[in-house]
């Protein structure tokens, strides 16, 4: 831990944006305290990922949090239902898709703000982005800014004034190249990570849900090899 350094909660799902999402926190100055979300998702391989992450990235503590969203299902992420593959960029970009989970970065956000007041840390970190976003409404940045005045309003620190929180997305407004290349600068080691909706029981990514071609399309754009292992 920095001596003097400010904390800082930061959501790793164990993903490409996640994880350079820590690595930000940590370049920006802030002690991170990563927060892993066990949602009942299918791809459970995440868990993982995240842990391999944390560990390289030195956060300052990590924590794996359990909530089953299984119980309200209608996503392809934590019911039984097909996860869509081989989607162009067009469609990928018109509609909401099936991956999305019903308020899920809500629940996320409200689990590392209660973390975070315990803490006495004012700042959340998050990987979302607008640009590859595929359609999820709760990676735009009018409900990130909805989200932060909630924060101020319905917590004791907020309403005492002893700190004010801020969410912070520092890759909202990046491509997924961007973010490829802003990693690598951080030296975020990407073959850790794991971005695949739907990958094989030995946990190997499909290479065709919209999470892997949108990490495929980036890699090749920026002429490198993803080095994590496909089917």
């Amino acid at each position: 831990m920095a001596e003097g350094a400010k904390k800082a909660v930061v959501l790793l799902s164990g993903g490409l944006d996640s994880a350079t999402a820590v690595a930000e926190a940590k370049a920006a100055g802030f002690d991170v305290y990563a927060l892993t979300i066990l949602y009942g998702q299918r791809h459970v391989v995440e868990r993982d990922a995240a842990r391999r992450v944390a560990k390289a990235l030195g956060v300052t503590r990590y924590v794996e949090q359990s909530i089953d969203l299984r119980a309200f299902g209608a996503s392809a992420l934590t019911d039984e239902i097909a996860v869509p593959k081989d989607r162009s960029a067009e469609v990928m970009a018109s509609g909401i898709p099936i991956t999305y989970v019903p308020a899920r970065n809500t629940v996320f956000l409200s689990l590392a703000l209660a973390w975070a007041e315990t803490l006495g840390a004012f700042d959340l970190f998050i990987g979302v982005n607008c640009v590859d976003y595929s359609g999820y409404p709760d990676c735009r940045p009018e409900y990130l800014r909805a989200f932060e005045t909630l924060a101020n309003l319905a917590t004791r620190a907020g309403v005492e004034g002893t700190g004010r929180f801020v969410i912070h997305a520092p890759l909202l407004t990046m491509s997924k190249e961007q973010i490829i290349t802003r990693g690598l600068e951080l030296g975020v080691d990407f073959g850790l990570t794991h971005s695949c909706y739907d990958p094989t029981p030995e946990g190997l990514a499909c290479g065709r849900c919209d999470a892997c071609a949108l990490r495929l399309a980036a890699f090749a754009g920026l002429g490198l090899t993803d080095p994590v292992r496909y089917q």
